[in-house]
């Protein structure tokens, strides 16, 4: 375990506060500056794939075939962000719903949401940078290695006026959340994720979380195969199965279950060997807490369900890979989800033009490619209202009168759908149209 230097608790509101200021600026607001420091978190990612590797395998044995697949979903995040920056930035002009508005100039703005707080991951970063906002990052603490070299030569590269690291555990993530923010971006467990909304209601800071969940995974009675197993188990064991989207229980009819099973048996030797234990390629669980939930889950179940797996050594933070037949069936009577994916497993994530987010208690919101931009964005309407039509307008000043009312409705409402009502409406307003403009006496 690296030995990661906390951040002093009494300095963490002067960190944001030097944040906020800078802000304050409108440097961030500038669009080549926020596309350079996008150029220049790219480097760091290039320059240092190497030492970000060797921090994951650290941290969780994880093979750098997988630590591939964390790098560069950011890297093109950035590269896509750059190139269409221009564009999610242009404000843009909706179509106008009210006659009254027609000779207006309306149009809605993008703009930063001010200081936000992203914890653990850096995709999040790339949009909130890219929205033009000075962002405070929180690692996770139990990842020593990577928080370490996160916070030692992440900072090299962006400007540190504008990003921040802070390291801690629960007291520094309190801090932080005692302090007025913009935007809090966590990902984490749900108890966390409902403590992060508490924190965040004093200030009425808007939030998104991505807080995992249950992943079910249907497989139809002809797609009983090595293709379909070799996929579910890539993705179960893919990090040792931590990730927020792994497979965590497959639905199945009944007289293909037993098929299903020994294909995954296939699946998983052909993937780890007799011995997973002593495979590069499977991970280790991030430390002896998650270590010791995962092995009480374990050992309630019945052994004899247990058809795959089940071995265990807590000295080496390894579990098996485990599959448990029959399941029971009281979370799987119905399912939501924030997103589906169909013939693979977590493939959907690395493509980032589709919105990632959760949905009811794995999170709320979403993000990558455009709207990661959105997420770290505030969408300002603007209207620049012509002083052309005063008279017509003149109407909503009191006293008011019928004729100023039958004028107003259809400069609100517009002529009726019928022949017959669009007539009588003409006829309406001609009548009043002449008193209002030219000030004959007001209908009673």
């Amino acid at each position: 375990m690296a030995d990661l230097q906390y951040t002093p608790i009494q300095d963490i509101p002067t960190i944001i506060d030097d944040a906020r200021q800078f802000y304050k600026t409108g440097s961030t607001k500038d669009l080549a500056y926020r596309k350079n420091q996008l150029r220049q978190l790219i480097r760091f990612l290039e320059e240092n794939q190497a030492a970000i590797e060797n921090a994951i395998w650290s941290d969780l044995k994880k093979h750098r075939m997988e630590t591939l697949a964390e790098i560069s979903p950011v890297i093109n995040e950035c590269k896509y962000l750059i190139e269409n920056l221009d564009r999610l930035a242009k404000p843009v002009s909706p179509k106008k719903q009210y006659w009254l508005n027609a000779l207006d100039t309306t149009y809605v703005r993008k703009e930063p949401k001010g200081v936000v707080l992203v914890h653990l991951t850096l995709m999040p970063v790339v949009g909130a940078i890219a929205a033009g906002n000075c962002v405070i990052v929180k690692p996770s603490e139990v990842s020593t290695h990577t928080a370490d070299l996160l916070s030692k030569t992440m900072t090299n590269y962006l400007d540190e006026r504008f990003f921040k690291i802070i390291n801690g555990a629960v007291d520094e993530t309190t801090a932080i959340l005692d302090e007025p923010l913009n935007h809090i971006f966590y990902t984490g467990g749900g108890s966390v994720g409902s403590i992060v909304m508490q924190k965040a209601a004093k200030f009425l800071t808007p939030v998104t979380l991505e807080l995992g969940g249950k992943s079910p995974t249907y497989v139809a009675p002809d797609a009983v195969n090595s293709t379909t197993t070799s996929r579910i188990a890539w993705g179960k064991y893919y990090n040792n199965g931590q990730t927020c989207v792994a497979p965590d229980y497959i639905l199945v009819q009944r007289d293909h279950a037993e098929k299903l099973v020994s294909e995954l048996q296939k699946s998983i030797k052909q993937f780890y060997g007799e011995h997973p234990e002593k495979s590069d390629s499977y991970g280790r669980i991030i430390n002896h807490r998650q270590f010791d939930r995962l092995k009480k889950a374990l050992d309630e179940v019945d052994p004899k369900t247990v058809v795959i797996g089940g071995q265990t050594d807590r000295d080496d933070l390894y579990i098996a890979p485990t599959v448990i037949y029959p399941a029971t069936p009281s979370v799987i009577e119905q399912s939501t989800s924030g997103g589906v994916l169909v013939n693979d497993t977590l493939m959907h994530i690395l493509e980032t033009s589709l919105p990632f987010g959760g949905v009811g208690a794995s999170g709320m919101g979403n993000y990558h490619g455009d709207k990661s931009f959105d997420t770290f964005s505030h969408e300002r309407s603007t209207m620049i209202k012509s002083t052309a039509l005063e008279v017509a307008m003149g109407a909503r000043y009191p006293p008011y009168n019928n004729d100023k009312y039958n004028l107003f409705s259809i400069l609100i409402y517009g002529l009726p759908s019928s022949v017959v009502a669009k007539a009588k409406t003409v006829k309406t307003f001609l009548g009043s149209s002449v008193q209002v403009f030219f000030g004959g006496s007001a209908s009673k």
